[in-house]
């Protein structure tokens, strides 16, 4: 998927150099800005035609993402869902969830190396 950035992202750090979480679309404007004006070696601007498919549309990894907030939730999981543990949820049952899921081969999205471990400890 094409990833569309704002003009000088790759000058200024505060506008997501070497930051991707700050790296957000706006549209190029001004006088004489060489990405409004769809110039050769500058970045592109979005338009008709980069739109994702409606089969892909809205997957993460070509599975569906299934949000996680209680056991209920994790058993309505399948191999086609990627599972997003919400937030609210604690260490321990976070721990219990990815054991889970690595014996029915599902797959998380927001899971970090150091929680693994110890999970399988």
């Amino acid at each position: 998927m094409k990833r569309f950035v704002r003009r000088n992202t790759i000058k200024q750090s505060r506008l997501g150099k070497n930051r991707p979480k700050l790296q957000r679309w706006r549209r190029a404007s001004g006088r004489h800005n060489k990405m409004r004006e769809n110039r050769f070696g500058y970045p592109k601007s979005p338009r008709i035609g980069f739109k994702t498919s409606k089969k892909e549309s809205g997957k993460i990894k070509g599975k569906t993402p299934l949000m996680i907030r209680s056991a209920s939730d994790f058993n309505n999981a399948s191999e086609n869902n990627i599972l997003i543990i919400a937030r609210t949820i604690g260490a321990r049952k976070k721990i219990e969830f990815i054991k889970k899921a690595n014996e029915l081969k599902i797959q998380i999205l927001n899971q970090k190396s150091s929680e693994v471990k110890n999970g399988l400890k």
